[in-house]
């Protein structure tokens, strides 16, 4: 039978984007934003969504998610796309495939990303076209859909199945190698295996001597403890790289914890000076130069946090009483008394905006040194134990060390044995302890901490008695009302997620206690990132899900197809 001729080879389709984006484009300028609008069209993306500040995007995003971002690099009045992705990350209000592109004029864009830990999947240079932008998202779009599987399973809370899709994926897509392996070192640090993060950023630097693995392993060494050597790796990040802002906030740690305020405050203030918009590096700013007693530093860095705060979707009343601070420090009652007026005027409906008007009327009194009046605004701020268990540690002791500088022993001993309840970490009692050494009261603060200790002992050991009993429903109901009285203690955290997983172990799957031994194994991380039982914890809760069969959900996320 003849064969039909053969005609030429037809090439292979083109690749198109994903059918039925949510797209969301930040952009300040109309006639940009038209332009846009235009361009999507004609690659097929209908319907995008604009938003014209970085507070508005954050509020779309806050609202509805979105495939993809298409930000303007300078959004006018102080802010940025950088920022903005910052902040989006860093908060965790989009999840890790939602795709970020930079759009930006700025030729020296290359030179100011490559001193920043968190970049956007890719950035486009002005002026642009059509087919630039569909051939730079196609290429975003296909290195997401590589890294889907891995960031499925760390939704689902499976930080051990996560590691093991990160080496096979390694194989199967050698050109992000460098990619998966940062990926890979973050989620070993994140279940307590320092070594094998540092390890994993040292292989990277032995090929190629990028800033964000320098940074990654000071990261794990500042973990440890390591001071020195991770005070030398930083030092020479920042010679070779000065505007890595995120280095500079890292070496301002490292001299803060080696007890050197002042040069913290310099450091970080060379960061604030490449870097002037961001919220929480006043803010940290501020409370160093207090610290240091650089007040004049002080209250410029506050006020300005005070400032952008109002234009801020991350505002914290607690910048105000921070300022109060700095200005009685200063000597500047009636600037103090107006800058709480100014709380009362635009926060006081925030959360903590009436619980920080407290506080900083406790302050003044303080100041005036009021014994009556100070006892007054104690007796408001300490009225619920939960209230002011929404203040900062550091905040919290500022206000214990003032009931024992006033002679408010009774006052300062609630408070002090709250806050070693709800901040049990290493950090935060080395802290407390010091406070109170320095005013004399370090048998007290031994004798609170014992207190608190036995405390501990006797809610984790009525815990672990009903599981060993083989009540299960008894031991979490033991360790979830130990995990409400304690917050902010490691060990009690760490032995309220295990007694949901041996809920789980004994009487079947059940996804309420699984999201909340997740979390609270999340809580105990942060707080202890060291703790050695953190690997096994979540090994255990992997088995779990492998035994339960539970797999992530095959969502229809949009993927890249061909014409």
């Amino acid at each position: 039978m003849a064969r039909a001729p053969r005609g030429p080879p037809i090439p292979d389709a083109p690749m198109l984007l994903p059918h039925g984006l949510q797209v969301l484009v930040v952009e300040s300028q109309s006639s940009m934003r038209a332009q846009l609008r235009n361009m999507l069209a004609s690659i097929g993306i209908d319907s995008p969504q604009f938003a014209v500040s970085a507070s508005m995007a954050m509020r779309r995003l806050r609202a509805q998610p979105f495939d993809l971002i298409l930000s303007e690099y300078d959004l006018g009045e102080g802010q940025d796309g950088q920022h903005l992705l910052e902040d989006l990350r860093q908060h965790a209000i989009i999840p890790p495939d939602t795709v970020f592109v930079m759009i930006t004029g700025e030729r020296n864009y290359e030179r100011v990303i490559s001193a920043c830990e968190l970049v956007p999947n890719d950035y486009i240079l002005k002026p642009l076209t059509a087919e630039s932008l569909r051939v730079r998202l196609l290429r975003a779009f296909e290195k997401r859909d590589a890294f889907l599987p891995v960031w499925q399973l760390m939704k689902l809370g499976d930080p051990v199945g996560a590691l093991a899709a990160c080496r096979e994926a390694r194989d199967r897509h050698p050109q992000y190698l460098v990619d998966f392996m940062r990926l890979q070192a973050e989620l070993h640090a994140q279940i307590g295996q320092i070594e094998e993060a540092a390890a994993l950023y040292r292989e990277i630097l032995a090929a190629r001597p990028i800033p964000w693995a320098s940074l990654g392993l000071a990261r794990m060494l500042v973990m440890r403890e390591a001071w020195v050597e991770a005070e030398h790796l930083l030092a020479d990040l920042v010679a070779r790289h000065p505007r890595f802002i995120e280095a500079h906030e890292l070496l301002a740690r490292v001299q803060e914890e080696t007890g050197r305020p002042a040069e913290a405050c310099e450091t970080l203030q060379r960061a604030t000076e490449l870097s002037p918009y961001r919220l929480p590096r006043l803010r940290r700013l501020g409370e160093l130069a207090l610290q240091a007693g650089e007040l004049d530093r002080a209250e410029r860095s506050l006020a300005e946090a005070v400032r952008r705060g109002g234009y801020s979707e991350f505002r914290d009343p607690e910048d105000h009483v921070r300022l109060v601070q700095a200005q009685l420090a200063r000597e500047r009652p009636d600037e103090a008394l107006a800058t709480l007026a100014d709380l009362e005027r635009n926060l006081v409906r925030h959360p903590k905006g009436e619980l920080c008007l407290a506080v900083g009327n406790a302050l003044v009194e303080g100041h005036r040194n009021d014994g009556e009046g100070l006892r007054g605004a104690m007796v408001r701020a300490l009225a619920s134990p939960e209230r002011i268990r929404e203040l900062s540690p550091g905040l919290r002791r500022d206000l214990l060390e003032l009931c024992y500088d006033r002679k408010l022993e009774s006052e300062g001993r609630q408070l002090l044995a709250d806050l070693m309840r709800t901040h049990g970490d290493d950090r935060s009692l080395a802290s407390t302890r010091a406070a109170l050494k320095a005013r004399g009261f370090e048998n007290l603060s031994a004798e609170v901490e014992e207190q608190v200790q036995n405390e501990v002992r006797t809610l984790i050991g009525a815990g672990a008695e009903k599981a060993r009993s083989g009540d299960y429903d008894g031991a979490v109901a033991e360790m979830m009302n130990a995990a409400r009285k304690m917050p902010g203690n490691p060990h009690v955290l760490f032995n309220a997620a295990l007694a949901l997983l041996r809920h789980i172990e004994h009487r079947g799957w059940n996804e309420a206690f699984a999201a909340q031994a997740r979390s609270l194994i999340e809580r105990t991380q942060r707080l202890a990132p060291t703790n050695p039982r953190l690997a096994a914890i979540t090994e255990f809760r992997h088995e779990l899900m492998k035994r339960y069969g539970i797999r992530p959900e095959r969502a229809p996320i949009p993927r890249t197809r061909r014409a």
